[in-house]
């Protein structure tokens, strides 16, 4: 049985390591490992001395007692430590599915969330962000259509799928309609799977949303260290969750993937947790710098684009008014060796660009950018 193409990812693994201006990454600025023991007070002593055998399957305790602290609901034993988050969706998804299954994806989004479930035999039902024509000044352009989720829940619905703060638009909701939602699936008794990857990148925190494992007691919480902590290549996500059967299912299928965590990835992870607060404040200031770059950027090429300035995370959703965005976006890397994600790989048209504002390079890209809009319109 073929895989459905990952577009993202293909798209990433052709032009990421080799584009000299990253401009749509979905991470926030990394460190180095000696930058993180440095932040955190520890030693490279603790490593050194570290065995590099099999972990737990479910993840490290004192690790998971860390992420717990993280939730008000799940406890350390409700936590399962991941050896990649990817791997979370595709666990998860693989516990709860059957064939003919119906499952509602919020779109646009990652592409595993829809393909994992296409790839199990499941009608998938796509409820898509709604774009106004023309967005108000400051925050918006993109809205929820709770009516039209409210249709396509139906007795068959075995799971809703939503990513908050949301990948690519930067949207976050309110806090009612958050509880809109989870009212609405749990009256279908659906499971909910929260993909909150990005939780913790609100620009404005008092925004930020309870977590779906905290909301519902069948919900399942997707989280970890790649975007909000600027940390992808520790590999280290988790799902937490409150229902103890799903969680059994899940560990069953993660005994088939990555059976467990590495070790070195999973004492980093403990080590970056206990400075989580201060990462995240460190993207926070990066992607709010990269913001006010990218206002008058916006504005002074509104013939081009239609900005619709996040909410929340360290991605946003750029409209194209005329052009392809797959056109543009090859034209662009190949002639100027910038990077932009048209949408065309997030299963939303080829009329979009994402942008990635959680870097330090964001200027230099930018500034390539106004170049090559400067050489097009003369």
């Amino acid at each position: 049985m073929k895989s459905k193409p990952f577009h993202t990812e293909r798209f990433f693994a052709i032009h990421e390591f080799t584009a000299p201006h990253i401009l749509c990454a979905s991470d926030c600025e990394s460190l180095t490992v000696d930058e993180l023991l440095q932040l955190a007070g520890a030693s490279w002593e603790s490593l050194g001395r570290l065995r590099l055998g099999y972990t737990e399957s479910q993840g490290a305790p004192a690790l998971r007692e860390r992420i717990a602290a993280l939730y008000t609901s799940a406890s350390a034993d409700q936590i399962v430590g991941l050896g990649a988050p990817e791997e979370g969706i595709f666990i998860t998804l693989h516990a709860l599915l059957e064939p003919d299954d119906e499952v509602i994806v919020l779109t646009p989004c990652y592409d595993s969330l829809v393909n994992v479930a296409e790839h199990l035999g499941c009608r998938v039902v796509r409820w898509s962000l709604v774009e106004a024509d023309e967005p108000p000044a400051g925050p918006g352009g993109w809205r929820l259509d709770l009516d039209a989720l409210e249709q396509a829940v139906t007795p068959r619905t075995k799971l809703v799928i939503v990513n908050f703060p949301h990948n690519p638009t930067g949207y976050l909701p309110s806090r009612d309609e958050w509880r809109a939602i989870v009212r609405i699936v749990e009256r279908s008794g659906a499971w909910l799977f929260s993909d909150e990857m990005y939780r913790g990148l609100e620009h404005d925190l008092a925004a930020r949303l309870p977590s779906g494992c905290d909301l519902y007691e069948r919900a399942v919480t997707l989280a970890g260290l790649s975007k909000t902590y600027g940390l992808p290549g520790l590999r280290a996500g988790w799902l937490a969750l409150q229902d103890r059967s799903l969680q059994e299912r899940i560990m069953g299928w993660k005994d088939y993937t990555t059976i467990c965590a590495s070790a070195p990835a999973e004492v980093l992870a403990q080590i970056a947790l206990q400075v989580g607060d201060k990462l995240a404040e460190r993207n926070r200031r990066i992607i709010q710098g990269n913001l006010a770059l990218a206002e008058p950027f916006f504005a002074r090429w509104q013939t081009v684009f239609r900005w619709n300035r996040p909410q929340a995370g360290s991605v946003a959703f750029v409209g194209l008014r005329t052009q392809s965005a797959r056109e543009f976006s090859d034209r662009l890397v190949a002639e100027r060796g910038v990077l932009l994600l048209p949408s065309t790989g997030l299963g939303f048209g080829d009329g979009h660009v994402r942008f990635g504002l959680g870097r330090l390079d964001f200027p230099a890209g930018l500034e390539q950018l106004d170049r090559y809009l400067i050489e097009k319109a003369q």
